[in-house]
C-alpha cells in the first residue's frame, strides 16, 4: 500500500498506526494549503520578512534563502516554517496582488485559460490606471499590448473633472473610439465596448477634453483584451 495518495500526495494512515491524528492533521494541512488556491505573490525570489500562518506564494525563478531550489513550487507558511507543494498540470491559482488567474501546464505556471499541446495559449486580461486630467488631452502610461484583441475600454470619473464640460475616450487615431461626451462628475462611468479589434503596436488610451482644456480631476481607465500566444519551438 502506498504512503500517500496518487494526485495530491496526502499522507495515508497505515494499519495499526500509532498517533493516527498526526497523519490525519498533516493531510488536512496539505489540503488547506492547496485547495481553492490563492497566492499572495508570484514574483518574490526570497521569503517575505514576516509571513503569517497560512500565507501562500508561488516561488519565482532564481530563488534564494529558504526558497532556494523551490522555483515554481507553492510555498505555504505553516507552523513557523515553509512547506512546499509540487503543482501538477491543471492546477489553477488566483494571484492576489495582480487580480488574475494562472494555470500550471505540467511544467510551469502560465497566464492562460487554455493551452495547446505545444504551448499556444489564450489569455484574457484587464489592465487599469488612474490618471489626472490636465491640458487638452492626456494619455495613459498603460498600453494596449502589441497584437492584442481589445473588447472594451471602461472608465470611471473618480474625482470631478474641471475645465472640460465632458471628455472623449479613445486612441490618438480615433479619439472617441470607446466613448464620447463622457460625464465629468465624480461617479460617472462608461463601458466602452467595441467589436473585437486587433492592435499591432502598443497603443495608449487618450482622454480628450471637450469645451475647454482639463484643469483637474481624475479618471480610472481599464483596458479589457485578449492575447494569443504562439506554439513553442
Amino acid at each position: 500500500m502506498p504512503d500517500t495518495t496518487q494526485n495530491l500526495a496526502l499522507p495515508l494512515v497505515a494499519a495499526a498506526q500509532a498517533q493516527k491524528h498526526v497523519t490525519v492533521n498533516e493531510a488536512f494541512a496539505t489540503l488547506d494549503g492547496i485547495v481553492q488556491l490563492s497566492v499572495i505573490d508570484t514574483d518574490l525570489t526570497s521569503p517575505p520578512g514576516s509571513p503569517a500562518q497560512g500565507n501562500r506564494y508561488i516561488v519565482a525563478a532564481t530563488a534564494t534563502g529558504d526558497w532556494a531550489g523551490e522555483e515554481g513550487q507553492v510555498a505555504v507558511y505553516d507552523g513557523g516554517a515553509w512547506v512546499f507543494r509540487n503543482p501538477r498540470a491543471g492546477w489553477r491559482a488566483w494571484v492576489e496582488d495582480e487580480g488574475r488567474q494562472i494555470l500550471h501546464d505540467g511544467s510551469s505556471w502560465i497566464d492562460a485559460i487554455a493551452v495547446s499541446p505545444n504551448g499556444a495559449a489564450i489569455t484574457f486580461a484587464v489592465t487599469e490606471e488612474e490618471i489626472t486630467a490636465s491640458g487638452a488631452s492626456v494619455d495613459t502610461t498603460i498600453t494596449i499590448p502589441d497584437r492584442a484583441i481589445v473588447f472594451a475600454v471602461t472608465t470611471r470619473t473618480t474625482v470631478t473633472v474641471t475645465g472640460a464640460t465632458s471628455y472623449d475616450c479613445g486612441v490618438a487615431a480615433e479619439i472617441n473610439k470607446f466613448g464620447a461626451l463622457l460625464g465629468v462628475a465624480a461617479g460617472s462611468t462608461n463601458s466602452g465596448v467595441i467589436g473585437p479589434t486587433a492592435y499591432f503596436t502598443p497603443t495608449t488610451i487618450r482622454l480628450t477634453a471637450n469645451g475647454s482644456s482639463f484643469t483637474g480631476g481624475q479618471v480610472r481607465i481599464a483596458i479589457h483584451f485578449m492575447l494569443c500566444g504562439v506554439p513553442a519551438a
